[in-house]
């Protein structure tokens, strides 16, 4: 490694001098000496001492295919020899114009024609889902003459941080503070079976959906909902959904058949389905159940698909670029998109838009990613490595600490609590989750938790050895910090 150009003690310096981190307590930040994280090389990061780590959540849940792969190299290095970056404001530019095609390719039902047919850019998961937002928002005043758009989440929400996507968020830590930024939203209860007050069974030493004992509850409530909400003439706008796994909730994930259901109540009623997939989409949650029998290159990408659910919305951010870039992409139908058509004097146009909307840098990087992600190669390394990831986190189960393993596809929440036969949770003050992820980094293994919930989300890359240190080091870590809990 060639020597830094700097000191470490200059460079932590003018950090904390003039860097505020998101989501960080700068008072803690400024107490220790951070990890400086210089290279990268597929599954493995090495900071500024030369030390290795394997990267455990795919640098904050965006790196698909690993640091510094070479096609994604390529594909960049091209488009930098033409032209890096042009307005989309009256201009176009060919890898974005390739990659709008190619995002529509993929969020085409594997039955039926393709609905999501136009793509509009922005430039992360929070904007993607602000143009969601206020796409289906003019469509309900415009095709429904609907005078106030109204929106449903699940509680526990989280779906970004401009002001619309806070507003459909609902995790008071997250947003209590913004609360009067902020339009009013409904909630419904989240199908959090770990935690459900309608499941019935007691715990066991295994995922709380594969033994859940109700009778679907959960989906119920969201029919009430949309009943008590037409009843009132104040009729749900949109539905708006993280498929099969809500990530900043604490990796919640989905009973199988949830979504489909909760799909067909939002269609009964008349609404939008917009599927937040910026964490889940990219073949994040799994190659499905019938994968044996896909042709090359058929595999779903989005885990709406999984459920055989098509949305009127898709957003798209994290994984678009395979983690290189910031980009983002909103998907939604022709019928909405009709709605903004008519004279210049009529002022139908979308007034919204970003300086790097469409970049061409950006589109290359994921026009390289989603020609990886198609290849026979990749299918198969996701195969083999879900398997791998499913019978690891088998081995969790021994520690008293674990109450629940909660994995879909190549993403996993294991949500730590003093008494796996209570339930009986760890206060945030404790500090749980990350005295957990501080024992990890020691052991050479990089992740975030969310409160208690340890996070793991390797990237594709990820050898079945690598993967292995990764679930033994949380194991370990969980026997360090909390053995004697």
């Amino acid at each position: 490694m060639s020597a830094p150009s700097r000191s470490i003690g200059s460079i932590v310096q003018t950090d904390r001098r003039h860097v505020w981190h998101p989501f960080t307590q700068m008072a803690d930040w400024n107490q220790t000496e951070p990890l400086i994280l210089v290279r990268g090389r597929g599954a493995v990061l090495e900071d500024i001492r030369g030390r290795e780590f394997l990267d455990a959540n795919s640098s904050i849940w965006t790196n698909l295919h690993g640091h510094g792969h070479p096609a994604i190299n390529r594909a960049l290095t091209r488009q930098l020899k033409q032209v890096a970056h042009v307005s989309m404001l009256g201009f176009t530019n060919e890898p974005a114009s390739l990659l709008a095609r190619e995002l529509v390719r993929m969020a085409r039902p594997t039955r039926g024609p393709a609905l999501l047919q136009k793509v509009f850019y922005s430039d992360n998961g929070s904007t993607a889902m602000e143009v969601a937002l206020k796409l289906a928002h003019e469509h309900a005043r415009r095709a429904r003459g609907l005078k106030q758009a109204r929106f449903l989440s699940l509680d526990g929400a989280y779906h970004g941080d401009t002001v619309g996507a806070v507003s459909i968020g609902h995790i008071d830590l997250f947003h209590g503070a913004f609360s009067k930024l902020l339009f009013p939203t409904d909630k419904v209860m989240s199908p959090y079976c770990y935690r459900c007050p309608f499941n019935r069974a007691k715990p066991e030493r295994a995922d709380a959906r594969e033994t859940r004992k109700c009778g679907w509850e959960c989906i119920s409530k969201l029919e009430q909902k949309f009943t008590r909400a037409a009843a009132a003439k104040k009729p749900i706008t949109a539905f708006s959904v993280e498929p099969l796994m809500q990530g900043a909730a604490g990796m919640i994930a989905q009973p199988r058949g949830w979504l489909k259901k909760a799909a067909e109540i939002t269609r009964a009623n008349g609404a939008l389905l917009i599927a937040d997939e910026v964490m889940t989409g990219f073949g994040r949650t799994g190659v499905g159940e019938r994968a044996a029998q896909k042709k090359p290159g058929t595999l779903p990408l989005l885990a709406s698909h999984l459920e055989q659910v098509q949305p009127d919305f898709v957003a798209l951010a994290k994984g678009l670029t395979g983690g290189y870039l910031p980009m983002a992409a909103t998907l939604t139908t022709d019928e909405v998109y009709s709605q903004f058509l008519g004279k210049y004097e009529d002022f139908k146009t979308f007034f919204h838009g970003h300086s790097y909307t469409g970049n061409p840098l950006g589109a290359a990087a994921g026009l390289a990613s989603l020609e990886l992600l198609r290849s026979p190669e990749s299918e198969q390394q996701r195969r083999v490595l879900e398997a791998a990831f499913a019978s690891n986190l088998e081995t969790l189960w021994s520690c008293p600490s674990v109450g629940d393993v909660r994995r879909v596809g190549l993403v996993a929440g294991i949500e730590l609590v003093r008494d796996w036969r209570t339930r009986k949770p760890y206060p945030l003050a404790e500090r749980t989750g990350i005295r957990v992820c501080e024992a990890m980094r020691r052991r050479g293994v990089l992740t975030r938790p969310i409160g208690s919930v340890v996070v793991l989300i390797p990237p594709y890359c990820t050898t079945v050895k690598q993967l292995g240190k990764m679930v033994d080091a949380l194991r370990d870590s969980i026997d360090e910090v909390l053995g004697e809990d």
